[in-house]
């Protein structure tokens, strides 16, 4: 069998080999030393160009400068990204999309790869997360504190922490490579479309402070940055339940058999706030030439709370014990998809939520640099943490007495699906808090802790002698500790001592209109209120089921790099690049516990700890070769990881036995699980223009040598679970029937992989190079086109909307375009930017926190800003005003199970408008 590993390497040395066989002119370390501090450099006294044009053009500089293929975004000023969060202006970059989440961009997929394919760096230190996973949630950092963002779509031997779809760095400023002081304070007031149409408050702000200066001769650099925001939160939704399903004969009385039918439908109406607060700071001491010493500290703070009011129908056979459901007026579509109806003899309930989330992220790093003569020296320590809190409440109404049936007539061909139920709700003093088909109430308590340590040491020396086409060599070893643990305290809200009641005037809110869904208006209240005041909510984690919900990973990696830069020519053609190799050693491990209730009391709880060790060499080789007329060709090769999903190494377990058949049989997670795994080859062709224009073309390849699956495993070995539960339910087992000591087991492994496929074209143009006229004119263009022949068993569990037969991959849109249009001239600034993306399978988190497959319909959002700096030698220099909207086309977030005409989520935020104002001192 061809052992890729080791011919992946062999090609990599084999290609370096050549460059010497060719008789080679090599760069001096000296020179060498000079172009890369030329290329890290950032003197922004040297700029002559402003506003959107300088972001451009730095970026390019970043792109053209690196020995990968990266791309880049770079502040035009400083706190003077154009959003919210970076995670909007990351996902306008080639090759990535964002999914929006609550209306916000949160999570990047890099080329078609879910989200966990990548990973996220702050100054080059892979960053916690706040969600339950590894993907950060990239809505947590304020654009205005970060500089830039450089996504290494190759790896190189020195990137420590890389994944295996890309590797985004962001960037905080480095107050030594400023030329002057700046002082910089911006105020912005936003507006949500869809609070001013329901009048409700729609209103927002955003408030930033940035300090850069030197002291002491320019050794010692300060950087201070602080962001708040204040935003308002504001959803209209439309749900139905899932799955869809082709219902049996008389299973639905006058739904033809056969029918593909959703049980149920919902429509809420969501108002709240979300706060953050943000500070970023950076001490660079350098007091010769021989040291310097970076201190990077990063903070942010994030509040938000939200009222659901959502009125809900269950349109299945379950409707409480009362007269069974039927359906006339019945519209079937071609495709066998239930259209239309009216629904008789149903039982709509009136549903209040109330969601509290606190999250916060703390970040270290103590950067040292040392130089003797021709060696280099980096000391790295670092720390981060992230936490997360969250309150979830739910409570059910009414109309009394029971059964108050009604009639509810279906529509779900247009804009948003409808249900226009016979009776009135807008009466809160009619609808009880009462023990509905879904209970009086539920609750959940999710907690999140996630803390990370690194160290790195590095040395940089020349190349030996004899080894012409280098120019340096580094080595290097870096160490990361994580641990990540989970616990969700969760249980039923009851009705208090007083029994049924309504909710009184005092805890009421205005009543939201349903309108757009054709439910018309329903009460809004207090949630927590009413859950103090009627009902009892005590939270446990010791229930049976909520046993596994409890989880500690823990990972201890070390690398080991070595990377060799190349500088050197072939014949007349410049070549500069790298080839090397990583050594990862992990240690991975779990703690959890799984539930034996036949255990005695006080023992039921039984302590599980699992994991493994192993080792992965990555070798990598990037090359780029500078060809006359500005033109560079790229190429790369690499093996790749990504490691597992947290959750999926958790080692909970749900046991169990068929005590009918003597079947054991399990679900949870994986402690031992492998990486995600790949071998990767790209190739670039780019043409640059200086540092003002470029267009390139990209084409990729990863063979991954395995993927992570979820599925239902045979033979599994329970002999230590059995064993524990013969003991105390041995002489119960019917007669004849014998325990297995193995059985099935759902859970995470590794499989197969297969191929992911993809093309880039990029354009970023000024279009004064063609005409004159056009001065003050761009376009910033990109197409990607991925493919992939991995297909995916879902877990018939937990992925019901996407059916049991094989899916692609999740994450993979086929096809994603970014359009940026710009005018800037004489201090007017004028930018419209539409990203795009094609349906793609979202990886969505469900009531019960689990991670949930959905078809997520393509994407358009277009974004506008107009604003107009006042130039020097006026009155207001430094002052610049502008006028900024968010998703101008209201595009909304639709989900669907199969095929788009059986609707899952259609879910609308509004558009978002900001007028603001900027003053740099």
């Amino acid at each position: 069998m061809l052992d890729i590993k080791r011919n992946l390497l062999s090609v990599a040395l084999a290609s370096a080999i050549t460059l010497t066989a060719t008789g080679v002119q090599a760069q001096t370390a000296d020179e060498a030393a000079k172009n890369k501090a030329k290329a890290e450099a950032t003197d922004l006294d040297t700029v002559t160009v402003t506003g959107i044009r300088r972001g451009i053009e730095s970026a390019i500089s970043v792109k053209r400068d690196s020995t990968s293929i990266v791309e880049a975004i770079s502040a035009e000023d400083i706190g003077k990204l154009p959003d919210v969060s970076i995670a909007e202006s990351i996902a306008r970059l080639p090759g990535l999309a964002a999914q929006r989440v609550a209306g916000r961009a949160q999570v990047i997929s890099v080329r078609g790869l879910s989200p966990d394919f990548a990973t996220t760096l702050l100054n080059g230190r892979e960053m916690v997360s706040t969600g339950d996973n590894r993907s950060v949630e990239f809505d947590q950092y304020p654009s205005e504190l970060i500089s830039g963002v450089t996504v290494y779509k190759t790896p190189d031997a020195g990137l420590v922490g890389q994944g295996l779809s890309g590797t985004l760095d962001m960037q905080t400023v480095r107050p030594l490579s400023y030329g002057d002081r700046v002082i910089a304070i911006s105020g912005r007031y936003q507006k949500n479309s869809l609070g001013e149409a329901a009048g409700e408050d729609p209103y927002g702000n955003r408030i930033n402070a940035s300090f850069v200066d030197k002291f002491a001769d320019d050794t010692i650099g300060l950087a201070i940055g602080y962001s708040h925001s204040e935003m308002s939160k504001q959803e209209n939704q439309v749900g139905l339940y899932e799955p869809w399903q082709a219902v049996g004969d008389n299973w639905r009385p006058g739904v033809a058999a056969g029918t593909y039918y959703s049980d149920g439908i919902k429509a809420l109406r969501r108002t709240g706030q979300a706060k953050r607060d943000g500070v970023m700071a950076t001490l660079q001491f350098r007091p010769n030439n021989s040291w310097t010493s970076t201190l990077d500290t990063f903070y942010t703070k994030a509040k938000e709370y939200d009222t659901a009011n959502q009125m809900e129908i269950h349109l299945g056979d379950y409707n409480g014990g009362y007269d069974r459901l039927n359906v006339t007026d019945v519209v079937v579509n071609g495709n066998g998809s239930f259209v239309s109806g009216v629904a008789h003899n149903v039982y709509p309930l009136v549903r209040g939520m109330y969601n509290h989330r606190e999250d916060s992220i703390k970040a270290f790093g103590w950067n040292n640099e040392f130089t003797f003569g021709d060696v280099r020296l980096v000391a790295d320590i670092s720390w981060s943490k992230a936490e997360r809190d969250e309150i979830n409440l739910e409570n059910n109404l009414q109309l009394l007495p029971a059964p108050a049936l009604d009639s509810v007539t279906l529509n779900y061909g247009g804009k948003f699906p409808q249900f226009t139920p016979g009776r009135d709700y807008s009466d809160y003093s009619k609808l009880f808090l009462t023990n509905t088909i879904y209970g009086s109430g539920y609750g959940k308590t999710p907690h999140v802790d996630d803390e990370l340590k690194g160290f790195k040491l590095a040395v940089t020396f020349p190349a030996p002698d004899g080894f012409n086409w280098f120019s340096d060599i580094d080595f290097g070893v870096n160490y990361a500790d994580r641990s990540k643990d989970k616990t969700q305290a969760e249980g039923n809200i009851n009705l208090g001592a007083q029994g049924i009641t309504s909710i009184a005037a005092d805890l009421q809110y205005k009543p939201v209109n349903l309108g757009f869904a054709g439910a018309g208006h329903i009460p809004a209240w207090n949630v927590p209120g009413a859950v103090a005041r009627y009902m009892v909510f005590n939270p446990t984690t010791t229930e049976s089921y909520l046993i596994p919900k409890q989880w500690t990973v823990d990972e201890e990696i070390t690398t080991t790099f070595l990377r060799a830069n190349i500088s050197t020519q072939i014949g007349s053609v410049p070549v500069r690049g790298n080839i090397g190799i990583q050594a990862q050693h992990v240690r991975q491990s779990s703690n959890s516990n799984y539930w034996d209730g036949g255990q005695p009391v006080g023992s039921q709880v039984i302590p599980i700890k699992d994991g493994k060790s192993y080792i992965d060499f990555l070798p990598s080789l990037n090359l780029a070769f500078e060809l006359p007329a500005e033109n560079t060709i790229r190429f790369a090769m690499a093996r790749q990881v990504a490691r597992p999903r947290v959750d999926e190494l958790r080692a909970s377990m749900e046991f169990g036995v068929d005590t009918n058949k003597g079947e054991p049989g399990a679900s949870g997670g994986n402690p031992n699980l492998d990486p995600w795994v790949a071998n990767a080859v790209d190739l670039s062709w780019e043409k640059y223009f200086g540092n003002k224009a470029y267009v390139s073309a990209a084409v990729f390849y990863k063979d991954l040598k395995t993927y992570i699956y979820t599925e239902k495993r045979d033979g599994y070995d329970f002999t230590e679970q059995v064993d524990a539960w013969l003991l105390a339910n041995g002489i119960s087992l019917p007669p004849g029937v014998v325990v297995d000591k193995t059985g099935t087991y759902t859970a995470p492994f590794n499989g197969n992989g297969g191929t992911l496929r993809g093309a880039e074209l990029t354009a970023s143009l000024p279009l004064d190079m063609f005409f004159d006229s056009l001065r003050g004119f761009g376009i910033v263009a990109s197409a990607s086109f991925n493919d992939s022949d991995i297909s995916i068993l879902p877990d018939p569990a937990t992925t019901s909307s996407v059916g049991s037969e094989p899916i692609m991959l999740p994450g993979l849109s086929k096809r994603v375009y970014n359009f940026t249009a710009y005018y800037e001239n004489s201090g007017f600034e004028v930018r419209v930017n539409q990203r795009k993306r094609s349906d793609f399978i979202g990886e969505i988190g469900n009531f019960n926190g689990a991670r949930t497959l959905r078809y997520v319909k393509g994407e358009d959002v277009l974004d506008a800003q107009v604003g107009y700096s006042f130039a020097d030698g006026t009155m207001f220099k430094g002052l610049s005003l502008f006028l900024q909207a968010s998703n101008l086309t209201n595009s909304k977030y639709e989900t669907y199970a199969g095929s788009e005409d059986r609707p899952l989520e259609t879910v609308e935020w509004g558009r978002t408008y900001q007028v603001g104002v900027n003053y740099k001192f």
